[in-house]
């Protein structure tokens, strides 16, 4: 890994991102689902309703959910019958996903705080891996995608939701006018924290394209690799198996 990574637009030691992004989402954990509304014009939740339909968990399937924090990917999967491990680096997101869990009668989800480029779970352990909206905050993405492919069984398949490069001209002119100049000001409004929902926004400009995260999703060992634009490439859902 680089001695250098960017913290949105700043380039800053590797170091101390991971702690920096922890700051950020402490901040922003309890007003991150108001937020997510606000930013999407409530989008975010149809864009995880068909990543959750692409994963197709089943019935006595172990699946991690990575970066799952507030628990809306685990949620949605979780009338399945599928055996899910929420994961997050992130206590205060985690704290706020149990929360509502308890607030919905569901105990039946096993809630983990986990580093995604350390994972503590061994060799092929989980039937499928899904990560929305977390990978680009990862420090060393690469590592974390390999960590991915060894929890997996052969078979096994590795999901992923993430904002990506609008591929639509005029629309993103006025998506990179919004993002930049409207939604800090909503953060300031709603959240009392303009500064997490720049660095959120500037992250999102950081993150590979479509083709670059796929060959990196390739190296980290997985086959049979797609990717599904959703609005022009707004947002992506990446996939991979392990053969």
């Amino acid at each position: 890994m680089a001695d250098k990574v960017s913290f949105g637009y700043e380039e800053i030691d590797a170091s101390e991102k991971t702690g920096r992004v922890g700051h950020v989402f402490s901040n922003v954990a309890r007003n991150y689902d108001m937020m997510n509304d606000a930013m999407s014009g409530g989008l975010h939740r149809l864009w995880k309703d068909k990543f959750v339909r692409k994963i197709n968990p089943r019935n006595g399937e172990d699946i991690l959910d990575m970066a799952g924090g507030t628990g809306d990917i685990a949620f949605r999967m979780e009338p399945s019958g599928a055996n899910i491990t929420v994961s997050d680096i992130n206590q205060d997101m985690l704290d706020v996903g149990i929360e509502r869990a308890m607030e919905r009668g569901l105990d039946g989800l096993v809630w983990s705080r986990q580093n995604a480029e350390e994972l503590s779970f061994p060799d092929m352990h989980f039937d499928a891996y899904s990560i929305a909206f977390g990978i680009r905050n990862v420090t060393d993405i690469p590592k974390a995608l390999r960590e991915a492919h060894r929890v997996l069984r052969y078979g096994g398949r590795f999901f992923c939701l993430e904002f990506s490069t609008m591929e639509w001209p005029g629309m993103a002119k006025i998506y990179d006018q919004y993002s930049h100049k409207i939604v800090p000001k909503l953060g300031k409004l709603l959240a009392d924290d303009e500064d997490s929902y720049r660095y959120l926004i500037e992250s999102i400009r950081r993150f590979p394209d479509m083709p670059t995260f796929q060959n990196m999703i390739k190296d980290a060992g997985f086959t049979q690799t797609k990717v599904t634009p959703i609005l022009g490439g707004l947002v992506a859902i990446h996939s991979g198996w392990k053969v």
